[in-house]
């Protein structure tokens, strides 16, 4: 009975080449020396491919490097195109991979290399690699950098209802002050010809940018924007407090978890069905897919 139900490790083996599984290891672990190296080397040409794009944007240098530059955009973007497809190898059911969160980005990595062939001004969306720079975290599989990400988002998720009601009472209160400097200036002041604009100069004074393409001529517009302007410090500290209350929160479960990990390491794995990463301590099975992860060695 049991067997039919949860194969052992030699029978799961059977349908499994060794060498996926090796592959597997080292493309989605970095608990192993090969994981780790491997990840690291990533990381350097993602690093690598978007400083190329940058320096591509500056005309002085395309001009006098382009052929080099091209050159080495196309070498990372098949080690990329390679590392996707082994990507793809490493996994039982590839689809899962595909559709993932990691799977997405990887792919549009390496997209507009290829489309820039076809349409010119494709090739800007390399700079997509930059979302690939978040497998550090798998580099720096630590307990205290895991729950640190942890913690920023359950307090942005904890606040996000007082920060919805806040922004709706900012949006009301610009809109109201705009509409109010209207008023006063537009008679006298071409700057403040409609209400849209006013409430640009508005937004762009609560929020003490200060551009000051448009200003108050009037006393009384003048004395509206000092009391905008310091008010402006106020509301931006309103959204602060309250992450920053949330943060607080959170910080007592983190220290707790950190305490009681000795050697601040997650043993947890990629799971060799589908490629989802970031299992928690102990875990079993895959929160995604369900595979059992004991079958990933």
């Amino acid at each position: 009975m049991g067997n039919s139900t949860n194969p052992s490790h030699r029978e799961y083996k059977k349908d499994w080449p060794k060498w996926r599984t090796e592959l597997h290891n080292i493309i989605f672990e970095a608990d192993t020396p090969a994981g780790r190296l491997f990840d690291i080397v990533l990381l350097i040409l993602i690093a690598l491919s978007i400083l190329v794009v940058m320096l591509e944007s500056v005309n002085s240098i395309d001009a006098k490097y382009h052929d080099t530059i091209i050159a080495i955009e196309w070498v990372l973007t098949i080690f990329f195109t390679l590392e996707y497809i082994l990507r793809i190898l490493a996994v039982k059911k590839p689809m899962k991979y595909v559709t993932s969160f990691y799977g997405v980005i990887d792919l549009l990595a390496i997209l507009p290399t290829y489309l820039s062939i076809f349409f010119v001004g494709s090739k800007g969306f390399i700079v997509i690699r930059a979302l690939r720079l978040m497998r550090i975290f798998r580099v720096l599989k630590l307990v205290r950098f895991s729950n640190a990400s942890t913690t920023i988002k359950n307090a942005l998720i904890a606040s996000r209802y007082k920060i919805i009601v806040f922004m709706i009472f900012v949006v009301t209160l610009i809109t109201l002050i705009g509409s109010l400097m209207y008023v006063i200036e537009s008679p006298t002041n071409p700057g403040f010809d409609s209400i849209p604009k006013s409430i640009y100069w508005a937004i762009v004074t609560l929020t003490t940018v200060g551009f000051g393409d448009i200003t108050p001529q009037t006393g009384l517009g003048q004395f509206l924007a000092s009391v905008i302007m310091i008010l402006g410090y106020g509301i931006i500290a309103v959204p602060t407090g309250i992450v920053t209350a949330e943060f607080s929160k959170g910080d007592t479960a983190e220290a707790k978890t950190i305490s009681q990990s000795h050697d601040f390491k997650h043993m947890n794995y990629a799971c060799i069905s589908c490629g989802a990463e970031n299992h928690q301590r102990g875990a079993k099975y895959c929160f995604k897919c369900g595979h059992d992860l004991s079958h990933n060695s």
